[in-house]
Formats: C-alpha cells, structure tokens, sequence
C-alpha cells in the first residue's frame, strides 16, 4: 500500500472512532434524533447532550491522544529507546505535581480553571528545570538522568501532598483525576489544550531531520551538522507545551505515547522523523478507543481512561518483550 493510501486509512479510522464517540454513551439517547436536532438547530435535549457532553469529549479524546503519540515519537526517537513515553523527563509528574498543589491549596474550589493552568505550569517549570539542572550543551544521556531524577522528585512530592491531603474528599478527588479521564470536560478545556498541543507540535515536526540524524548515534549526528543538545531543547520544549496542555485537562493517561509509535512503524518506515504524524494519528485512534471502551463496559461506574490505557499497555510491554527475545535469537535488530 502506498504511503498516501497508508494515511487515508490512518484518518478513516481516527474520524470513524470520533463519530462513534460522539454516539456512544449512557444515556441511550437516539443519535439519530439527536444528530437531526443538532443540524437543525432545535434546542432538545438529545442535541445539548451530543453539543455540550460527547462532542467535546471526542475532540479532547483525539487533541490528547495526538499529544501523546507525537511526543512518544519524538522521545524515543531522541533517546533511541522503544520504551520511552512522554513522561520519561518528568512532563507529566510535574504537571500532576502541579494539580495536586491547586487541589491542596484550596485554589480549585474557588476557581476551577485553575486546574489546568497549574497543571500547565507545572509542566513547564519541570522542563526549564531540566534544562537548568543538566546544563548548557548537555547530552542526551545527562537529559535523561536528569530527567528520571526529576520525574522521581514531582511522583514523591505529590505522594507527599496526597499524604497530608486536609480530607478525604480532596484526596479522592486528586486520585481520581491522576487516573486521567474526559469526562464531564467542555469546549473549553478544548480550546485550553489545543493552542499548547500546536504549539508543541511545531518544534516537534522541526527537529524531524535532527531525529532521524540522532538515530545514527550522537557522533554521526554531529558529523551531519546536527547538534544533539539543541535537538534535545527544542523536543524537551515540544514535549513540555503538548503533553503539559493534554494533561493539564485529562489527568495523567499513560501507555499511549510508548504504544502509538510501534503501532505505526511497520507502515510508515523506523525513522523517527517518519513516525511522528503517523504516530499523532495512531494515539488519536487509541485514546478515542479506549475511552469508548470505558463507557461500554459495564462496570455501573465508568472506568478511568487511565486505568482502561494501563491495561491495554502491560500487555504490550509483554508483547514487545516477546519481539525483544525472538530478536536477539534471531540476531536482529530490535527498534
């Protein structure tokens, strides 16, 4: 199949999982009905639930799940490495370090756009303290120590904060959104997330060619004209603003950004400037799937979108240790 042919198909299958979010739910509503109200405009109760509840719900799903994809790309194209995810220098933890501290101070209750902004916040500060601490011209493997280091920091701070949470509800409240979810989110949080996703984006798709070069090892890449450390930068800022608004507005969904680019890779090539859009598409897809997954299982209480992408995930980390072994046996290549 040729690579166009690849990418229709790729977009059929993200637009057919946006449509299906859009008429799966609880409610047992007639989306017909309710899709014949919204395009003509009468104000019924089928139509407020698809324009104010789904609609927005599927568009964050497919906003987050391109975030993820793309940055889990890029990470492990940066540090040549199949298992790292988006939050492997510490994004993510920050982020959530960041809500947790909304949450704790009590600032949620009076202003609920809070949240996000925190979260965002967090994100950022977590990536300039990065950079900070592992110096000027640092190399990919300092960023990634330092990153570890800085991942365990924000995960220990935030067990401390749930730790001397000032009752119980705010504790479950702070559980609950870690899981990550999109329920009961708004056009709103759409239009927060989306501007830091495309932001994020364009240092992401820039560093393409620095990508593929850091894939021949930091010495070709050099020999290249490639500069490791500001390849690093601008793919640790990319990171930071995209996965920073998707978490800002979801919690924390982990298992896409490591799951989307090895769906992707068999079709579009291993190169990891290849694999970036593809990669967005492919977490899209996911994220939309689990989270109507969770909504069909019935379970009386809907799933966290964090647990749902957990589970697909252990699995297929086994999977990939499966591939690893049969790789070595056969002296082949593992990424």
């Amino acid at each position: 199949m040729s690579g166009a042919g690849r990418w229709w198909w790729l977009m059929l299958v993200v637009a057919a999982l946006l449509a299906l979010s859009i008429v799966v739910g609880p409610a047992g509503l007639s989306w017909r009905a309710a899709i014949a109200d919204v395009l003509t405009g009468h104000d019924s109760v089928p139509a407020l639930v698809v324009l104010e509840i789904r609609l927005p719900r599927a568009l964050l799903g497919a906003v987050v799940g391109a975030a993820l994809g793309m940055a889990g790309a890029a990470m492990q194209g940066l540090l040549r490495n199949p298992l790292a995810e988006p939050g492997v220098l510490g994004v993510s933890a920050c982020a959530a370090l960041g809500a947790v501290i909304a949450f704790y101070s009590g600032l949620v209750q009076l202003l609920p756009a809070v949240l996000p902004v925190a979260a965002m916040l967090g994100a950022l500060l977590g990536t300039v303290a990065l950079f900070v601490w592992a110096g000027r011209g640092a190399t990919v493997t300092t960023l990634l120590l330092v990153g570890v280091a800085i991942n365990a920091l924000a995960g220990a701070a935030t067990a401390f904060g749930l730790a001397l949470s000032p009752n119980p509800y705010a504790f479950y409240e702070v559980m609950f959104w870690l899981m990550g979810s999109l329920a009961d989110r708004s056009l709103d949080h759409v239009a927060l997330a989306l501007p830091c996703v495309v932001l994020g984006a364009i240092p992401l798709l820039a560093m393409r060619r620095g990508l593929d070069a850091l894939s021949l090892g930091e010495e070709t890449a050099l020999a290249l004209g490639i500069v490791p450390s500001r390849v690093a930068r601008w793919v640790g800022l990319g990171t930071a603003l995209a996965v920073g608004g998707a978490v800002a507005v979801s919690g924390v969904i982990g298992f896409v950004g490591l799951m989307a680019p090895h769906a992707v890779r068999p079709f579009v090539g291993y190169r990891p400037g290849a694999t970036m859009l593809a990669s967005a598409g492919a977490g899209a897809a996911l994220t939309l799937a689990a989270d109507v997954a969770v909504r069909l299982l019935p379970t009386g209480r809907e799933l966290q979108l964090g647990v749902m992408t957990a589970l697909l995930g252990a699995p297929f980390l086994g999977w990939l240790a499966l591939r690893h072994r049969a790789g070595r046996a056969g002296g082949a290549a593992w990424l």
